[in-house]
């Protein structure tokens, strides 16, 4: 997995994540909020690791891709699992319910392209909830939320091992 496919240097840093939380405090907790509230969701950690992951692969989040594997590797994932989401499509290491969810993270992080495909909401509303449903497309705004503020300030990588939200 390419998981530094764009360097960046600390000068290019806008703003580090602490500096960002205390010019928006109240914005910084209700994201964690809701990234705490899918704790409860029934979703399972596994899998809203593989989605933060996975939506910062494809958003290029070098400080997100750095947090959340590291919290991957420290619910125990194997580091199989985590390398095989960059290219989770051709792997068979995923069970039908993830590949519903990271299908969904794909569709809804890629809204550019159009809506969600109906095949693609077939596919996770047949493998969640409703409850669930809304709780996967929660984890996955969010995510996308925090890829682009990390983004937009260029929060460094090396950064990432500080922060805890």
């Amino acid at each position: 997995m390419h998981l530094s496919c764009r360097a960046m240097t600390t000068e290019s840093v806008r703003l580090d994540p602490p500096a960002f939380r205390n010019l928006v405090p109240e914005t910084w907790r209700a994201l964690v909020a809701i990234s705490t509230s899918l704790k409860q969701s029934g979703l399972g950690d596994e899998l809203i690791e593989f989605v933060k992951i996975r939506a910062s692969l494809l958003n290029g989040c070098q400080f997100c891709i750095a947090l959340h594997t590291d919290d991957a590797r420290k619910l125990g994932i194997p580091e199989q699992r985590i390398q095989a989401l960059e290219h989770w499509r051709d792997s068979p290491l995923f069970q039908p319910r993830e590949r519903a969810a990271l299908a969904w993270t794909d569709a809804l992080t890629h809204l550019s392209k159009g809506d969600v495909p109906d095949a693609i909401y077939r596919e996770v509303s047949g493998a969640f909830s409703e409850a669930e449903l809304a709780a996967l497309t929660a984890a996955v705004v969010v995510i996308n939320s925090w890829n682009r503020i990390a983004m937009a300030y260029r929060f460094p990588p090396e950064a990432a091992t500080g922060v805890r939200r």
